[in-house]
């Protein structure tokens, strides 16, 4: 395999993609803002990785690592993007010169609306080049960072959906991956792939309703198993339906939260607390050991905060995930209707169903 990918971001999951593209033949440049989170790597010429399920110890060379954006983003022409994504604009903004025509941008993942919303500020920054973005449905490893220079991917998922914007470059984005990742699979677009989000319901509001046992603990308890009771299973179930309400009234049939148990873990259920209790992957998960963690910081704005106001904009009643997003910002003091992607920020309030899909599928704005 002798692709080229460019990897921005070198936390866990940055880490662990750049090092599994370069086991696999691949030549591979990593971006890190910041410089001193990468020179070990830089001054090693690569990252070792472990393969858990695999069995699999490899050392992944990596010829070019940098905190140049310039210098990245001329490397290759698939870009893979692996940062939180509160982050996202703020990476759009800084490649946004130097992107030219034919590249792919791909968030992994984009939470919710993140694809729209790295357009809108690529052209807001002056860059017109014919670039795709697309974006995955949730993030392809399992993984976690052992050192500095050291990556372990526990796991890797056998089937995940992706979206391109327009949606009539899904194909030419999955051919383009496919050698290196043929687990990627047609998402649709990009307001399935967001409104299929499941971290947004599962993730806040089950930090947010057991925060007095997280503090106290520090995360000492089984988050999905001690933390999902009968009464805060109703509460999920009330943020998954609104979810589903708010994707039927965009023209989107989603899949409910009992339905992906379903397929991601063959897990059945009479309600959603029997059936996260019937999975037995979620035994041994803890909780956040604090609550300045991504599960309200990144899954509030990026992904709960802009399904509510495609709610809102299309008249559905949010008041469940409202409630959520209210009792985030009290806890950390922000307002997160303010810093998330809502859809005046992303230009979309005056559109229409039928531009909103007519966008998402083909690239026409109105």
């Amino acid at each position: 395999m002798a692709e080229r990918y460019t990897v921005l971001g070198a936390g866990h999951g940055g880490k662990a993609m750049a090092a599994h593209l370069a086991v696999m033949g691949a030549e591979v440049a990593l971006w890190n803002r910041s410089y001193e989170h990468i020179e070990v790597i830089k001054k090693r010429g690569g990252i070792d990785l472990e393969i858990s399920d695999q069995n699999v110890h490899a050392f992944g060379s990596i010829p070019v690592v940098t905190s140049d954006i310039s210098e990245a983003v001329a490397f290759a022409q698939v870009i893979m993007v692996v940062l939180p994504s509160s982050a996202h604009a703020d990476v759009a903004k800084l490649a946004a010169p130097y992107l030219r025509d034919g590249q792919i941008v791909i968030l992994h993942p984009g939470r919710t609306l993140g694809a729209v919303e790295f357009v809108r500020v690529m052209r807001a920054n002056g860059c017109t080049a014919d670039v795709t973005v697309a974006e995955a449905e949730t993030f392809i490893y399992a993984s976690r960072g052992d050192g500095p220079a050291q990556a372990r991917i526990f796991r890797i998922k056998e089937a995940v959906p992706l979206a391109a914007l327009p949606s009539t470059r899904n194909e030419m984005v999955l051919e383009a991956i496919h050698h290196a990742y043929p687990q990627y699979i047609d998402g649709i677009d990009v307001l399935h792939t967001g409104l299929n989000n499941m971290g947004a319901i599962f993730h806040p509001a089950l930090t947010l309703l057991n925060a007095g046992w997280i503090e106290h603990t520090h995360g000492d308890y089984q988050f999905y198993i001690d933390g999902v009771t009968p009464s805060v299973a109703r509460v999920l179930e009330v943020l998954d339906r609104e979810r589903v309400t708010v994707a039927s009234a965009v023209g989107i049939r989603a899949r409910t939260a009992l339905e992906w148990l379903k397929l991601a873990y063959d897990t059945t259920g009479a309600d959603l607390h029997e059936a996260i209790h019937n999975q037995p992957g979620y035994y041994g998960i803890k909780a956040p050991p604090t609550l300045n963690h991504r599960y309200l910081f990144e899954d509030v704005p990026m992904s709960l905060v802009p399904i509510a106001s495609l709610g809102m904009r299309y008249g559905v009643s949010v008041r469940g995930m409202d409630s959520i997003i209210r009792l985030a910002s009290i806890i950390h003091k922000t307002d997160y209707w303010r810093r998330g992607r809502t859809v005046e920020k992303l230009g979309l309030e005056q559109w229409s169903v039928s531009e909103l899909t007519r966008f998402v599928q083909e690239g026409v704005l109105e």
